[in-house]
């Protein structure tokens, strides 16, 4: 609900709960009884902070707007002086509203300016049919000379009862890692400077009632929709609303606009939720499969090769690996690093895309035909907007290098700057040709380092640029976006891509939060999950088959694991998850993500459920040592209350339990109760080992 009345700055009133219909008269009313008291020692006026809130309103908290001038340059020192408490005005006339509807996006538009820091702002609001709240701002130069963008970033105000604040941090192979804290006085501010989201990326900015869950309590949510630098944060003022803000992070001189030019920040995400975290996942999961790339295509169990080969490529030694994977259920086999010329290790080559001869002396094409002829779609993983020193492109092209010279490098690479004039060409062709020759269905697009110079702003534009540009010569093709595993994970990049890698850990312990948490953000079918080996490779942890299987079971399943070196037993378990991954993927990726708040940390408890209710699939995990002897009750939230199910255990290999403890529901192998009571009581649950998983099935009558 937003107030636009006046000559002022438009302020939001509320976002949140359903006010249902409600007439001009009421809206009036209500827009009169939220103005506040006026506190002492501030403004003599009463403070609502606007959509653009600036020191020349009176908002003395961190700024959605800060623009500059030099004094000295054509437009004097009075606009200079005026963009540091700009006082913008509402353009008459320039309210556009237009309404939601259950199929349509409502939108709400605006134009404000200050004619003597001669800048003008725009803003878009829009609500989908799903409850999703998207905000961003335009910034157009009016005068003379350069003007400098320092922030652009929208702001939205939050009651004083939502006095909790939960966001992410996190490291390599440990991407997602939740913080809890209280919202005080003062900024809490979360910033990225790795040129993408990085490990450590706050993700999600929530803030909600006191010990609010999955299940439980109000919250508000917010989340940039942008894969550069990033700077989110939450403010509790003295003398003002709670706000939570977001955009863009720029540096200075980063964006600089010449007279008549204009910019527009990226959208800020914005949810509210009386159902606790759930609810959060409640809005943004349809709304991103209303414009999935992927919508109505099955999620192809996918194979990849790194951790089964690493860099030792040749069509003799893949030949068994592929035979395997067609033997266990494989629908796409993805070839790792190490195809293209003089890439025999990570210290090379990188920018060199065309095939080694060495390797391939004839080509790519036998390996694409023997994947083809055991019915599998064959995919090629790349890193285009990277490049190595020792590589023929570095050579022939050293002013693509993003940065100085004598910058860092990481992980013996460096960065391509695709803003170049010429780089992006470069990389489209190199990569257009590899797919004009070729039937390859599927990139695997990796990001293995962060920027460290040049910039940011321009080279997440330039990427973006390049992803639109190939999709479209390319329309069947999809893409993988990994980057380092988990490190650039937004709305901005699931636009472009069809699938994110998750993390670079296959372990299924680490796996049980990863997926937990950016699954609040990102439905399933897009999480790349995999079946590894027994050893974990990126923590050296020892994992039962069975918990490697029921954990990868819940995304966009697939196998990095050298499968011509299982044993039968396991090569059987595998093909039987295969199917049924392939007989409940379309409940996986389609149904409603539901998370316990279970009494004991220790257990995992996560699940789909179907739109329908009549079908739910849920994972219970043990992830560490109970604090009891006997685990909690499961109970599973949305089921139909008022229906009855069938509830079975899924074979997915033998689970370490104390047998003869288990309950008898559970010796048995199956139950049947009404959703009512599975919601309410719940189901007592076998004594599994730390580190062991669980899946159940549910079927309504």
């Amino acid at each position: 609900m937003v107030d636009a009345r006046g000559t002022a700055v438009p302020a939001v009133l509320h976002w949140g709960s359903d006010l249902g219909p409600l007439d001009p008269t009421v809206l009036e009313a209500l827009a009169e009884a939220s103005v506040p008291a006026v506190p002492p020692s501030s403004i003599d006026t009463p403070l609502r902070p606007s959509l653009l809130p600036t020191l020349g309103e009176g908002w003395s908290g961190r700024p959605g707007v800060q623009l500059s001038r030099d004094p000295a340059a054509a437009d004097g020192p009075l606009a200079a002086s005026a963009l540091r408490a700009p006082r913008f005005r509402l353009v008459p006339g320039s309210v556009e509203v237009e309404a939601t509807t259950d199929a349509a996006v409502g939108a709400i538009a605006f134009e404000v300016v200050d004619d003597e820091a001669r800048a003008a702002v725009a803003t878009r609001l829009e609500l989908t049919p799903e409850g999703v709240l998207r905000i961003r701002h335009g910034v157009a130069n009016r005068g003379e000379g350069a003007l400098a963008v320092g922030r652009l970033a929208p702001i939205l105000p939050v009651p004083a009862r939502a006095s909790e604040l939960l966001d992410f941090s996190g490291l390599w192979a440990r991407e997602r890692r939740p913080i809890r804290r209280s919202l005080e006085h003062g900024v809490h501010a979360r910033e990225s400077r790795h040129g993408r989201g990085g490990h450590d990326d706050a993700f999600l900015t929530a803030a909600g009632t006191p010990g609010f869950g999955f299940g439980h309590g109000e919250v508000w949510a917010m989340h940039v929709a942008w894969s550069g630098d990033t700077e989110a944060w939450a403010e509790r003022s003295p003398l003002g609303p709670a706000t939570l803000g977001g955009g863009e992070l720029l540096a200075p001189g980063e964006v600089v606009l010449g007279p008549g030019e204009s910019t527009w920040s990226p959208w800020l995400v914005a949810v509210h939720s009386a159902n606790g975290l759930d609810g959060v996942s409640d809005r943004l999961h349809p709304w991103v499969r209303s414009w999935s790339t992927i919508a109505g295509r099955p999620r192809p169990v996918t194979l990849n090769t790194w951790e089964a080969v690493y860099f030792d490529q040749s069509l003799e030694r893949l030949e068994p690996l592929i035979d395997a994977a067609a033997r266990v259920g494989v629908e796409r086999f993805v070839l790792d690093d190490g195809w293209f010329l003089g890439r025999r290790d990570d210290r090379r080559a990188l920018g060199d895309w065309t095939v080694d001869p060495d390797v391939w002396p004839a080509g790519l094409a036998p390996l694409v035909d023997r994947v083809a002829a055991a019915g599998m779609e064959f995919g090629l993983w790349v890193e285009p907007e990277m490049i190595s020193a020792d590589s023929e492109l570095a050579r022939a092209h050293p002013e693509w290098v993003l940065g100085r010279g004598d910058d860092p490098e990481w992980r013996w690479q460096r960065v391509l700057d695709l803003s170049a004039p010429g780089a992006a060409d470069h990389v489209f062709a190199a990569l257009d040709a590899l797919l004009a020759g070729h039937d390859i269905r599927y990139l695997k697009w990796d990001h293995n380092r962060d920027l460290l110079g040049g910039s940011a702003h321009a080279q997440t534009s330039a990427l973006y640029a390049l992803l639109d540009r190939l999709r479209a010569a390319h329309p069947g093709v999809e893409i993988e976006s990994c980057a380092s595993g988990g490190a650039r994970i937004d709305l901005g990049i699931l636009e472009r891509t069809d699938r994110v890698w998750t993390s670079d850990t296959n372990d299924p312990l680490e796996r049980q939060w990863i997926q937990r948490y950016t699954g609040l953000v990102v439905p399933p079918e897009y999480l790349g999950s995999h079946l590894g080996t027994a050893r974990a490779h990126t923590t050296a942890r020892t994992s039962e088959l069975s918990f490697r299987l029921a954990t990868a079971l819940f995304g966009s399943a697939g196998i990095e694991w050298n499968l011509a070196t299982a044993s039968e037993s396991e090569l059987a378990a595998v093909a039987a998850w295969t199917a049924t991954y392939r007989r409940l993927r379309g409940l996986l990726h389609s149904g409603r993500v539901v998370r316990a708040d279970s009494a004991d940390p220790a257990q995992v408890v996560h699940g789909v459920v179907a739109p329908d209710r009549r079908h739910a699939v849920v994972s219970i995990a043990v992830a560490g040592t109970p604090v009891a002897a006997l685990p909690p009750a499961v109970r599973v939230p949305g089921l139909d209350p008022d229906a009855d199910y069938l509830v079975r255990r899924l074979d997915l290999g033998p689970s370490p339990t104390v047998q003869d403890a288990d309950p008898p529901w559970f010796a048995a192998g199956e139950v049947r109760l009404p959703g009512r009571v599975l919601g309410e009581v719940g189901l007592p649950m076998p004594l599994l080992a730390p580190e062991n998983a669980i899946v159940l099935e549910f079927v309504s009558a």
